[in-house]
């Protein structure tokens, strides 16, 4: 039978392994924050420049930027001359459709160029869009808004249009240059120009 008894340990190297156990757990915490760092972000991110504002052109904007931003995109719709109107409260409830040059409506181009027809196009339009339940312009926004997406007013045209910033839909960001626009493309994976 052995003799040997177990030796208790060495307060000293124990001290000094957790020393360096603690030490090389700093530094995998650190290298975990810089692999995190570098590959940043994997929010997908688009921008959308609007550009016009009739009844038809507010839908595909509005549309692509409350669905992107229902899936957790990061979305910036950067309103523009006559796509500003889209923005104003007043505006944005009385936008027409033009009956003019538009392959998709059922009437010839000399009928539609009568004075009523924009008019009768839009009325046409919107109760289809009631008949199927769909949502409306000010539902949109207000959609987009609540889901994240950062509607921009472009200030130059806000100037051009002599529009206040009181006269838009709450939340909507305003004072907004091309240059804050063109940053958020740069940094999209999707651009479009509506």
């Amino acid at each position: 039978m052995s003799t040997d008894t177990p030796q208790s340990p060495d307060p000293a190297a124990n001290a000094e392994d957790v020393a360096d156990l603690q030490a090389r757990i700093e530094e995998l915490e650190e290298e975990l924050s810089a692999v995190r760092s570098d590959v940043g972000d994997d929010q997908k991110k688009m921008t959308i420049i609007a550009t016009k504002g009739t009844f038809d052109m507010a839908y595909p904007p509005l549309i692509l930027a409350s669905t992107a931003a229902a899936f957790g995109w990061d979305v910036v719709v950067f309103h523009t001359f006559w796509g500003l109107d889209i923005l104003h409260e007043e505006k944005s409830k009385n936008l027409k459709m033009s009956a003019v040059g538009n392959p998709s409506m059922p009437m010839p181009n000399a009928v539609a160029t009568l004075p009523f027809m924009d008019s009768m196009a839009t009325k046409m339009m919107e109760k289809k869009i009631d008949e199927q339940g769909t949502a409306t312009i000010d539902e949109l926004i207000e959609m987009s808004l609540d889901t994240g997406v950062d509607l921009q007013a472009c200030q130059m045209t806000m100037e051009l249009m002599d529009y206040d910033e009181d006269e838009m839909y709450d939340d909507v960001t305003t004072g907004v240059g091309a240059a804050t626009a063109l940053e958020h493309m740069a940094d999209a994976d999707i651009q479009l120009l509506v």
